[in-house]
């Protein structure tokens, strides 16, 4: 996926705010691009109508198991799951990053000053990134990034904001600067020569950082990033592409990640999740719960 995709995505979820007077949303995203729907735990992905039913279904899956990682029917971490749905966690589907219905949705929003606000954490994904059993053809599912993106976001940052929050003195944000051979609110004109998280997106700011290396570690501790010629096209990025060089080598990361307190997922997805995901349903609008209103 391209820095540009890949940024949009972490940028809807920093401080996304739904402006509503009622219940029903009427100043927010267009939410009328979308035409079905699928709810994971409490989670809701939107899919355009052009999204393949089966990409769709794929995603959620995905989600299930990320979030129920022993696939017993119940999620690992309840407290992650709460926060998920008190800022009202959801995964946007279109075709392409290039379609019309993507560009009506992020660019339709109109948000009066003096309005209630409710805070939303949205992550975007694209039918033509999501590859189903992508690892055997040596293509990677981006499926795996971005539902991981809303969930390290939407729930353990805002679950454990010592510890994943965004924001400088954070555990995790320790780990990060590690990471990179420093610490850098911006990115540096050259990443010091003993960094292994040398992500060069100057759009990301360090929040943005944080979770993208959060995506690295986990994704790499699972598996996800050792398939056939995998390195060759991130090491400009993230070099620790295996669980044992993560082991060995980012130790501050793998102490959080072994804590058996927040259950991260120890078992990488594979879009199979064991006890089914409800019905791919028709969409027929956004509804906020009062009590999230701030």
């Amino acid at each position: 996926m391209s820095l540009k995709i890949k940024k949009l995505g972490l940028l809807l979820l920093f401080s996304l705010f739904v402006f509503n007077c009622s219940k029903k949303v009427t100043k927010d995203y267009d939410y009328s691009v979308f035409s079905k729907q699928v709810n994971i735990f409490g989670v809701t992905i939107l899919a355009t109508e052009e999204t393949d039913n089966i990409k769709v279904a794929h995603a959620a899956n995905i989600l299930a198991q990320y979030l129920d990682n022993d696939e017993d029917g119940a999620p690992d971490n309840p407290k992650v799951i709460s926060s998920l749905i008190e800022h009202n966690a959801t995964l946007v589907m279109f075709k392409t990053y290039e379609s019309k219905k993507y560009k009506q949705f992020f660019g339709s929003s109109n948000w009066p000053d003096g309005q209630t606000t409710v805070k939303r954490a949205v992550q975007d994904l694209y039918d033509d990134e999501t590859h189903p059993g992508g690892a055997t053809t040596g293509v990677f599912d981006a499926s795996l990034e971005e539902v991981l993106h809303l969930i390290t976001f939407g729930g353990y940052s805002n679950a454990y904001p010592n510890i994943f929050g965004s924001q400088k003195g954070s555990e995790i944000s320790k780990a990060v600067d590690i990471a990179r051979g420093g610490y850098f609110n911006s990115i540096p004109d050259q990443y010091p020569k003993n960094a292994w998280y040398t992500y060069n997106d100057e759009t990301c700011e360090y929040g943005c950082q944080i979770h993208e290396y959060l995506y690295w570690a986990i994704t790499s501790v699972l598996g996800a990033q050792e398939f056939s010629g995998r390195l060759d096209h991130i090491q400009h990025e993230w070099k620790l592409n295996t669980h044992q060089k993560v082991r060995e080598t980012d130790k501050a990361f793998y102490t959080l990640y072994t804590n058996d307190e927040y259950k991260l997922p120890k078992i990488l997805p594979n879009g199979k999740y064991d006890k089914g995901i409800p019905s791919i349903l028709p969409f027929e609008g956004i509804e906020i719960d009062n009590d999230t209103q701030n």
